[in-house]
């Protein structure tokens, strides 16, 4: 990805070095034989104009050097606040922080972005990159999700506030994964509980997929284990609608057949309680 250099327009004159000399002696004349020798640089960054700084950041960003631009951007932020330089090195900081895979300092410039310069043509693009900094950090299934939700509402936030936006579309692929990987760490959770024959908590688990992420691929599942659970509980009508949800949804999907015949087994056959939790969240299931 090249960047394009900014035209200079810093029209501040430099300091000459008789200037800094003067300004420099009462201090030297101040101080004690030790420090003669004293490095005002130690003490005063030197000041190089926006533009140039700017500029130098690019040409690292462009070369792959990513640690030299951000120091640059970085350092366009520090010396001059204010300029309109200060606002595209802020949010090339952020593009560089993230493929440097520093995803945190990402985050936060991204977030500092959209808190400063909100109405910019470039906040979504901040914005999108927060989200793609969480969703980088998507664990496994077995793992914490907290990224996962992380990029659902960072990502939301791109799809609400800039529905126009040309991030959309990958933000909304983006939602769909993290949404998918919630739904997995639930189904994992539940398998666990039902294994356990503690079936209060799995049904929790499991209906919790089917009312929340009912657009996943988890929901074909989930439905079989509710059959499972509800039918080892005794609770033969609800067994009985998750299966006709599910052959309704998937007629065929091996879970519903898996799930017919445990329900044949006790005598029992598919049939819809309208009444029912499950029929209710059927409406939600996008599997037909």
């Amino acid at each position: 990805m090249l960047f394009r250099r900014a035209a200079s327009t810093d029209r501040r004159p430099r300091f000459s070095s008789l200037v800094i000399a003067a300004a420099a002696a009462p201090l030297l004349l101040a101080g004690c034989n030790a420090e003669k020798d004293l490095d005002l640089s130690t003490y005063v960054e030197q000041t190089e104009p926006a533009d140039a700084l700017y500029n130098q950041g690019l040409a690292n960003l462009n070369a792959g050097r990513m640690k030299e631009a951000i120091a640059k951007f970085e350092a366009v932020d520090r010396q001059h606040p204010y300029s309109e330089f200060a606002r595209k090195a802020l949010l090339m900081n952020t593009f560089a922080n993230y493929r440097q895979g520093q995803y945190q300092e990402a985050i936060n410039n991204g977030k500092r972005y959209v808190t400063l310069y909100p109405t910019s043509e470039d906040a979504a693009y901040a914005q999108y990159l927060i989200g793609l900094s969480h969703f980088r950090q998507i664990r496994e299934v077995t793992q914490d999700q907290r990224d996962a939700r992380l990029t659902i509402e960072a990502m939301q936030q791109v799809v609400d506030r800039w529905p126009d936006s040309e991030y959309v579309p990958d933000a909304q692929e983006k939602i769909r994964f993290a949404r998918d990987q919630l739904a997995g760490k639930e189904m994992q959770i539940g398998r666990y509980y039902l294994e356990r024959r503690e079936y209060i908590a799995a049904i929790r688990r499991f209906r919790g997929v089917v009312e929340n992420h009912s657009d996943t691929r988890h929901v074909e599942e989930a439905l079989a284990r509710l059959v499972e659970a509800y039918y080892a509980m005794g609770v033969a009508s609800e067994a009985q609608t998750a299966a006709a949800v599910l052959g309704h949804n998937y007629p065929e999907s091996q879970w519903y057949k898996d799930s017919y015949a445990l329900l044949q087994s006790g005598g029992l056959e598919p049939r819809e309680n309208t009444g029912s939790w499950i029929s209710r969240a059927a409406s939600l299931i996008t599997g037909s």
